[in-house]
């Protein structure tokens, strides 16, 4: 292989002669090999944006040179479609509060850029990373800005994921509204209740979770660029800082605005920490769903029995014919990763120091993988279990006809004892309420018809 040599404030250091990358990205490569993984693609995406941005508004206000600038924004749009992002070789996970992520970004655009202006790549005396791609910028700056850009765009398709989730169970709560079954709390006979009724409630915890997710989509608008190392804006013309929020919003679509102040912008990351505590609350909602879904589907001899869930692959390969909740299943799993990464959301939210924060790159990463993994458990959710989910209603009215729990319908006529009495004895006799309120004599059968309806009792 053969290379170029560049140099930093480190030293001296070899580059592969064809990479667009530079030293101060090797550096971060070499230092950080923690998880394996490269950048979600979209936060590279964002980056490239936030550059473009950044190059024309330098532009506008006298900082930088035209055709500099023109070779700056032709090597984001490349970026932006997808180009050079194999590139971009470093860990989501890096010391340095983003630094790495950020001089790359700088490196690869600028010898991109370098490229289209005639040059060889490495020859910054053309376009220079921090001159000229980083210019009145800092990591402290693009990255959390990169950040949010990245935490939108997911959360404005897991959204969609979500609506499509409430409305699946909206038919169903329509669809299986006049199928009564028995209710049950502590996993014990209760009483009756509707099965469109239970699914009702379920859409409605849905519902409440959207009103949730969109509100934590509205902090991600809030932009510190132009804020530089601290949020004094600092090397950053005036007129390139105000013009920034509404050039990067016609980039990328959003409806972005710059922080009221860009040093609180810079210091705090509550915003993040509010996505992420919505996030999994609405992995809690899917999680207990998935988790009654299972229930209710037990058997298909030996249990419940009172729905069927679609039958979508072999259950066992020892068991023939057994067919298991496998999108129940994978949904509480990426319920449990939403749950685990809010933990280090919360510590690394918490761990900044004064004017910056060193854990967001820990930050952002779990953050962006919660965002997919429910936007992706949901849409198989959505898809392979829930509107393909079915009611078993004679089972389920063979249930409550068969139920102790009924009895309750009788405490206002006779009393919280007389009504346990008959429980108790229908338990250890095997005979129905219906016929030990018979054989009591306190009741006709009409009244006991009337007082037993079931759809009286929901």
């Amino acid at each position: 292989m053969e290379y170029r040599i560049e140099k930093d404030s480190i030293g001296e250091k070899q580059v592969p002669v064809d990479a667009y990358y530079g030293v101060q990205s090797m550096r971060g490569c070499e230092n950080f090999h923690i998880t394996g993984q490269r950048m979600q693609p979209e936060f590279i995406n964002s980056m490239a944006e936030i550059k473009k941005a950044c190059a024309i508004c330098n532009c506008q206000v006298g900082e930088l040179d035209v055709k500099i600038k023109d070779a700056i924004c032709q090597a984001c749009d490349e970026i932006i479609a997808g180009k050079l992002h194999d590139q971009f070789l470093c860990d989501p996970i890096q010391g340095g509060a983003g630094t790495t992520a950020n001089m790359t970004a700088n490196e690869v655009i600028a010898n991109r850029a370098i490229e289209i202006l005639g040059g060889t790549k490495g020859d910054y005396s053309i376009v220079h990373p921090n001159d000229h791609v980083n210019r009145a910028q800092s990591t402290n700056d693009v990255f959390p800005s990169a950040a949010k850009l990245t935490a939108a765009k997911l959360l404005k398709k897991a959204i969609a994921q979500v609506e499509r989730l409430e409305a699946a169970l909206a038919e169903k709560e329509k669809e299986f509204h006049d199928i009564i079954k028995m209710g049950r709390t502590q996993m014990q006979d209760a009483v009756p209740i509707r099965l469109g009724a239970e699914f009702g409630a379920y859409r409605k915890a849905i519902k409440r979770d959207i009103v949730r997710l969109n509100t934590a989509l509205e902090g991600m608008y809030a932009v510190n660029m132009g804020g530089t190392a601290v949020g004094t804006a600092l090397n950053a013309n005036p007129a390139y800082v105000e013009a920034l929020a509404p050039e990067l919003a016609k980039i990328t679509g959003l409806p972005l605005v710059k922080a009221d102040d860009l040093v609180d912008g810079t210091q705090n990351l509550d915003a993040y920490a509010y996505v992420s505590a919505s996030l999994k609350t609405c992995a809690i909602s899917c999680s207990k769903m998935a988790n009654d879904f299972r229930l209710m589907s037990s058997g298909p001899r030996c249990g419940f029995q009172e729905i069927n869930l679609p039958a979508k692959q072999n259950g066992s390969s020892i068991m023939p014919g057994k067919v298991n909740p496998v999108i129940p299943e994978v949904m509480s799993q990426a319920a449990f990763c939403i749950m685990g990464n809010d933990v280090c959301i919360t510590m690394a939210a918490e761990a900044g120091q004064l004017e910056l924060n060193y854990a967001e790159p820990v930050l952002y990463h779990k953050l962006f993988e919660s965002i997919n993994a429910l936007a992706g458990a949901v849409e198989t959710f959505v898809d392979n279990c829930v509107t393909g989910i079915t009611a078993n209603a004679d089972r389920c009215q063979a249930l409550v006809d068969g139920s102790v729990g009924i009895i309750t319908a009788i405490c206002p006529q006779v009393g919280y004892q007389f009504a346990a009495d008959i429980a108790k004895k229908a338990i250890k006799t095997g005979q129905s309420v219906r016929e030990l309120l018979h054989e009591s004599g306190k009741f006709t059968d009409e009244e006991i018809n009337k007082i037993l309806d079931p759809h009286s009792m929901v």
